[in-house]
């Protein structure tokens, strides 16, 4: 299983370099293959010195560190449940959180105040630290447990909560197997990999996609605890990176850096971008600029990795591509459940080994997000060209029905996208008497423009059917965003749907 390979690879590459830690400063720290597994099997008799048992939650509300990856493999490696938490959580989220998960074991930095009688260690995030808190554990522990029961539950990540309260996601070793060999295969993943790592471990794109990735290819990651623009592209080239995963606000910042085609990256062979669509236009500058062309692909925290545009091949401006190995996907109709031809708007339904288990605690919840036959009842709007390439259209909670006409807001978004005032939007449905819903359009513009909500609305006119354009023009400071970044569509209408 998943876990295995990466005690295999500890094994065989001792010697390699597993993580480059670089800090702000520049400054560095560098993690062996066979330090990473040493050090695991510490943590393993330091956590089973503390009460974990298989089963058990151990919650990490820890900043991009290393500690933080040797208490979340060893967590796992003795059958307990890893429970990462975004530590930007105050304490009534992270209550939250605690109170629903249950964990036996909670680490923090001091500022990760919470309101339970968890056993509580507070780390500062350093390798210093942590080895003091492990300092009586044997150099190497005789543990060399791997779980053994692919069902079993390994990862506990919560839902982005775009809308309504957030869920526990279980993620099984065996779905978090299936992920990784899919992904190996599909992304060509190499052990000479340098992979530069920018996102939050706490969350599915960071985590089971990216730095499960390197490691179960016994690849180098190159870790960043916060991504920086300049020092991005630097390490890009200093370190020789081959491999950089990122969402879409990221590229976005590497393509508006002023000196952004100072840099060669013509040494990388694979830059994804996902968590978010991917603006057109940025996938294009991008292309212009570095040589590269992003890989778009899609994926959630239920699932994981589905579908992806392929290492080799077209790789389809705007589409998402195609299922990855053991993945189904299909169109279905939202009302009926019976599939769509090819062309036509329906539901993404997705089925196979790496499709969570179901959500913590939430039998009902779980037996509702999927058919009687184990279809994932995504809640993602797409369609699939007859060649097999499949186009996301969006949220089915943010469908607009206005005059009984669907509007698919990423449509209308790209068209504001065009004009040279709008920096980004969102575009939502609001209650309206006459209309159902009234198409409104939430914009953030370029500094230095100022153009009326008139102008915008004229600026549609000329590019989309009638029934599109938005009938209200909002400009903000910002929108209200998760913690990578995507806008949360349930928060804006709450804010502007008066």
């Amino acid at each position: 299983m998943f876990l295995t390979t990466i005690k295999e690879n500890c094994d065989r590459l001792a010697e390699k370099i597993a993580f480059d830690y670089v800090f702000n400063d520049g400054s560095s720290e560098t993690v062996t293959f066979g330090e990473l597994e040493n050090t695991v099997q510490r943590t393993m008799a330091f956590l089973q010195a503390n009460g974990v048992q298989a089963g058990d939650r151990v919650a990490l509300q820890l900043p991009k560190c290393l500690p933080f990856i040797y208490l979340h493999l060893a967590t796992m490696r003795l059958g307990a449940i890893s429970l990462p938490l975004n530590p930007g959580y105050p304490t009534r989220e992270l209550n939250y959180f605690l109170g629903d998960a249950d964990p036996c074991l909670f680490f923090g930095t001091t500022g990760s105040e919470h309101e339970s009688d968890i056993q509580t260690f507070y780390l500062d995030g350093s390798t210093a630290d942590f080895n003091n808190l492990i300092a009586e554990q044997p150099t190497r522990s005789p543990i060399n447990a791997l779980p053994d029961n692919p069902d079993d539950t390994a990862l506990l990540i919560y839902s982005s909560g775009t809308t309504g309260q957030p869920k526990g996601v279980q993620l099984t070793h065996g779905n978090l197997t299936a992920n990784s060999a899919g992904l190996h295969s599909a992304w060509g993943w190499r052990e000479d990999d340098v992979l530069l790592h920018v996102l939050p471990i706490y969350h599915g794109h960071g985590l089971p996609v990216a730095l499960y990735g390197a490691l179960y290819a016994g690849a180098t990651s190159v870790m960043m605890p916060k991504f920086e623009t300049k020092q991005a592209l630097e390490l890009m080239v200093q370190k020789q990176c081959t491999v950089f995963m990122a969402v879409p606000t990221i590229h976005k910042r590497l393509v508006e850096y002023d000196r952004a085609a100072d840099y060669d990256l013509s040494h990388m062979r694979l830059l994804t971008s996902g968590s978010d669509r991917l603006p057109d236009d940025v996938n294009i500058k991008f292309q212009q600029i570095f040589g590269h062309q992003l890989l778009e692909r899609y994926g959630m925290t239920e699932t994981m990795m589905n579908l992806s545009n392929p290492l080799e091949g077209e790789r389809r401006v705007g589409s998402v591509g195609l299922p990855l190995p053991q993945v189904e996907a299909r169109i279905v109709d939202p009302e009926t459940e019976k599939p769509l031809a090819d062309g036509e708007v329906g539901e993404v339904q997705i089925r196979g080994p790496h499709v969570f288990k179901g959500y913590w605690r939430q039998s009902e919840k779980t037996t509702q997000s999927f058919t009687s036959d184990r279809w994932l009842r995504t809640g993602d709007l797409g369609m699939r060209e007859p060649d097999g390439y499949f186009t996301l259209k969006g949220r089915s909670k943010d469908l607009i029905i206005t005059g009984g006409l669907n509007v698919y807001p990423p449509e209308v978004e790209f068209v504001l996208a065009e004009h040279p005032a709008v920096l980004t939007s969102a575009v939502i449905g609001c209650p309206d008497d006459d209309w159902g819903e009234k198409i409104t359009a939430v914009i953030i513009l370029r500094d230095g423009h100022n153009p009326s909500p008139q102008e915008i609305t004229d600026y549609c006119r000329e590019k989309l059917a009638a029934y599109k354009i938005p009938r209200r023009v909002l400009f903000r400071e910002e929108l209200p965003r998760n913690s990578i970044g995507k806008v949360q569509k349930a928060r804006l209408r709450e804010q502007v749907c008066q």
